[in-house]
């Protein structure tokens, strides 16, 4: 298809974005995928003109449909297989922002495979309807070998409904550009200038043709760098134009000077390359968020709509990503199977998830109630192979070392699955004694067994201090592998202490003995009237229920931390709305009620009611407003004059060598249009912040941009959100709370976000959600971290990725086994500013691969310092393919340069079993 230098060649490519569910169902919507791809296969079929299609990026299309017409499957393979349709290489179109840094990589490793399966991938990094994208996108296509990605959103202004801004300043002046990530991988990246639908519904009747040409041809040439100008044939859910051949010919027909062809995103890509060559593209570096935009179509507050998805995805996608892959990597090491097909299927089952429809909680209520089924269904089986695989982790471990130490010892082994050591609070449930209903049960006598001479004790046979509560007697059963279930009752209790320093990937084994210790006085946590104090950290609980928190170390103090704050919102599930002659209502007058709850050795907590009236709602102008279609920026609705008490109960935790305050917050939301947020006025003299993002902690400007209009500036996390300058730092830690905002308050005031209440999806027609009001018991968890002990911000960075990974814990009898009670799977030596974030097995290969990413500007360095299980090191990439050998020995370090994803692969010495 080459063409002279001078003449524009249109490229249409026929595609359609297919959202699994949004303003319908997910099963409404596959009704209708099922009917479109029927026409689709008809049309490729019986129109030899109609050259191809492509499928939106996302092979999971194609699993739908064939749930329906398997009958299918060999006609698409052939049809993949000859260029008509092309898939991948994607498994789903997600959200960048609101799935974390291994789910993207999964979704493209999923994606890739399945695609190659059909026999042709699509070499286009494809995030047509993105809300916003990740800095380094280009980094990761670039590891796969991908060097175009294509966009919707993030630089040109664009909205709601397909529209698209006209305005003349934005980041790039072409369509197409060189998109950079930190590390100084590029991509050339192209802008749906026009947006997907540029070219949707060509007319094949001469007189509509040439108006419809006429002015799409000038939008088109507006936007393109060369002559080779991008239409893309379809839109949401478009069916396909099946008299688009017809249509080609009669443009060909009316524009001779220009070449008409019906095309595919690999052919584009070639031939724009060629023409790109020796071109100055300008660069755009990093995240593409909409920055330089007014901001009220950045779709940022899909971040805080329905909060409680948000906060189930962190859940397990932590579950799957930094326990399970670990623990079953570390049987694998042992012999044991790792289950790579389990995993594929709790991994898809959580993807579904992540559309950006889904994830981002923009649809309508029974979208977001199928979901909830679809976390609860990851998580069960990801739990379910969790627990498999550290019952085979504690069939190798010997706990025989602890009967010296005292009578009945009752071990317990616990889990470190993250790169570093770790100090923390962890709790676990025993069971004291078991009797088996096929033995014959006495409940009386569980009843009565003594708990007050109990020690607890390291392999040393150390004593540790520890809190135990008693759960009575419960029903609980076995299920054996080989034989039939066996149902018990059993003394069970909950044990909390404090571990301190466990290694790095290692597990460390405890156990209760009966024994008697010399009472002493320890030191409490919690030593005078509202405080908590430790050797890094001395909080004092203000009369307000909010914290001054004074670092020990560098003599600096954050005052009124952990302040609430309540507003109206009458935006939807996209964007937030302050309500009219609306003025926030805080906590700060607030006369709370403070509780001392516990008070040990090793932690303390405090808990702190708050009571303050609220408006109910919007008042009824705003139905009214959403029913007529006003659009959400021009609405005049105010708060309710009738009100509600709020109570919120805050529970504040502060451990004997914790570095960081542990915050729960618990309310019933009885509520509607509002959000709640929580205050951390810093008073940090510092122009930017940092968050945390996909493989990088973003550095962000607190001041938006001059085009910005919009009141609100808020902003996508994942794990934490951190201010510091020379002298102190603060750093708010959270699990599943994704959207803060730095207020331009003058005390540079971090906001997280903690529920926003809205009554509709918004976009381009009324739908309402009443479930988006997410009435009923809330809950979040998130914890503060004053940078004490003149810690580096990267090292609180660290503290913040273990804060959201749970211990894992498992009770083993004692036994004999090939393990020592104390083993460290994987000695690591890695530098601050280096973080893990996955440690599992390759189904391709079979091999153990690591995958670090570098935080910072500067070299950093991972040494693996021993591991018996692993040989014959090789660099990799984010597909986990073999690139260049390193070494066969035992020892190895590598330096990832700066902001560099660095995936470190190795061949398995498998012990035992194997």
């Amino acid at each position: 298809m080459n063409i002279s230098e001078n003449k524009k060649q249109v490229h249409i490519i026929s595609h359609t974005h297919w959202d699994r569910e949004w303003y319908l169902p997910y099963e409404k919507h596959h009704f209708l995928l099922v009917e479109f791809m029927d026409h689709l296969i008809d049309t490729l079929d019986t129109d030899p003109n109609y050259k191809s299609f492509h499928l939106d990026g996302q092979t999971i299309i194609l699993d739908d449909y064939l749930e329906v017409r398997p009958e299918k499957k060999e006609k698409i393979k052939r049809l993949v297989d000859k260029g008509r349709i092309y898939v991948g290489p994607w498994y789903i179109l997600q959200d960048e922002f609101l799935t974390s840094s291994e789910a993207n990589i999964r979704n493209l490793q999923y994606g890739m495979k399945d695609a190659q399966k059909w026999g042709h991938v699509s070499r286009i990094g494809y995030f047509p309807d993105s809300f916003g994208n990740i800095g380094q996108a280009p980094q990761i296509l670039k590891q796969a070998g991908i060097k175009h990605a294509a966009f919707g959103r993030g630089v040109k202004p664009t909205g709601f409904n397909n529209l698209v801004s006209e305005a003349d300043m934005y980041e790039s002046p072409y369509s197409e550009m060189t998109w950079r990530s930190p590390d100084g991988s590029e991509v050339v990246g192209i802008l749906f200038a026009n947006w997907y639908c540029n070219g949707n519904e060509i007319p094949s009747e001469r007189e509509a043709a040439k108006k419809y040409w006429d002015g799409h041809i000038e939008a088109m040439e507006k936007y393109a760098s060369s002559n080779h100008l991008l239409m893309l044939n379809g839109c949401d859910h478009q069916p396909v134009q099946k008299d688009l051949s017809k249509a080609i010919e009669l443009a060909k027909e009316l524009y001779p000077e220009i070449e008409f062809v019906h095309s595919n995103f690999n052919d584009y890509v070639k031939q724009l390359d060629e023409q790109l060559e020796n071109s100055k593209l300008k660069t755009v570096d990093g995240e593409l968020r909409s920055q330089h935009t007014d901001g009220w179509g950045t779709l940022v507050n899909t971040a805080s709509s329905r909060v409680y998805l948000k906060q189930m995805n962190q859940e397990v996608q932590t579950l799957l990503e930094s326990e399970v892959e670990p623990l079953a990597t570390f049987a694998y090491m042992l012999g044991e199977k790792y289950d790579h097909e389990v995993l594929e299927y709790a991994w898809k089952t959580l993807m579904k998830n992540h559309p950006h429809d889904s994830i981002c909680g923009c649809s309508v209520d029974e979208v977001h109630r199928e979901m909830v089924t679809r976390f609860e269904k990851s998580k069960h089986i990801a739990e379910s192979l969790k627990q498999s695989v550290l019952e085979k982790l504690a069939n190798k471990i010997d706990t025989t070392l602890f009967e010296p130490f005292g009578k009945e010892p009752i071990p317990f082994t616990l889990f470190n699955t993250t790169a570093n050591k770790r100090t923390g609070v962890v709790t676990v449930e025993l069971d004291v004694k078991r009797e088996y209903f096929a033995n014959g049960v006495n409940r009386k006598q569980l009843e009565r067994i003594a708990l007050d001479n109990r020690l607890l004790i390291d392999t040393q046979g150390n004593t540790i201090d520890y809190d135990l509560e008693d759960l009575g007697v419960v029903f609980d059963y076995d299920l054996p592998e080989n034989r039939f279930r066996k149902p018990y009752l059993a003394k069970r209790v909950k044990l909390s202490f404090e571990a301190k320093e466990v290694a790095g990937l290692s597990h460390q084994t405890f156990a209760l003995v009966i024994g008697e210790e010399e009472r002493q006085e320890k030191k409490r946590v919690a030593a005078f009237s509202n405080s908590l104090e430790n050797e890094y950290i001395r909080i004092q609980i203000n009369e307000n229920g909010s914290l001054n928190i004074f670092n020990k170390t560098t003599k600096q103090e954050f005052q009124q931390v952990l302040v609430y704050e309540d507003s109206g919102d009458i935006g939807n599930e996209y964007m937030y709305k302050q309500a009219n002659e609306d003025f926030p209502i805080t906590s700060e007058e607030v006369q709370a009620t403070i509780t001392l709850i516990e008070d040990n050795p090793f932690r303390a907590t405090y808990e702190i009611i708050h009571e303050f009236e609220i408006p109910e709602s919007a008042e009824e102008l705003l139905k009214k407003e959403q029913q007529e279609l006003v659009w959400f920026t021009g609405r005049k609705a105010k708060r309710s004059k009738k009100t509600v008490l709020f109570k919120i109960k805050t529970l504040v935790s502060l451990a004997r060598n914790s570095k960081g305050v542990d915050v729960q917050v618990s309310y019933r939301n009885i509520a509607k249009d509002h959000r709640l947020r929580v205050l951390f006025p810093t008073n940090i003299k510092s122009e930017w912040h940092y968050a945390d993002s996909i493989f990088e902690v973003a550095k962000r400007a607190n001041q938006p941009s001059e085009e910005w209009t919009n009141p609100d500036h808020s902003q996508h996390q994942q794990a934490f959100v951190s201010l510091h300058d020379n002298e102190k730092g603060l750093t708010i830690a959270n699990k599943g709370l994704n959207e803060y905002e730095v207020l331009r308050d003058g005390k540079n005031t971090i906001a997280i976000t903690l529920v926003r209440s809205v009554g509709e999806l918004g976009d381009w027609g009324y739908f309402p959600t009443p479930e988006a009001q997410c009435q009923g018991d809330q809950h979040a968890s998130f914890k503060i971290f004053p940078h004490v002990d003149h810690d580096q911000p990267t090292e609180v960075y660290q503290q913040a990725y273990q804060y959201r990974i749970p211990w894992s814990v498992i009770q083993l009898p004692v036994q004999e086994g090939i393990m020592h009670a104390n083993h460290q799977y994987v000695a690591l030596d890695v530098s601050q500013e280096v973080a893990l974030t996955s440690l599992k097995v390759s189904a391709a290969s079979n091999d153990i691969f690591m995958r670090f990413f570098n935080m910072s500007d500067g070299k950093g360095k991972v040494q693996v310092i021993d591991s018996e299980y692993f040989e014959d090191y090789y660099q990799s990439n984010v597909l986990e393919e073999k690139l260049s050998p390193l070494a066969s020995n035992q020892r190895i370090e590598l330096p990832p340069a700066p902001y560099e994803i660095m995936t470190l692969g190795c061949k398995a010495r498998r012990k035992k079993g194997e």
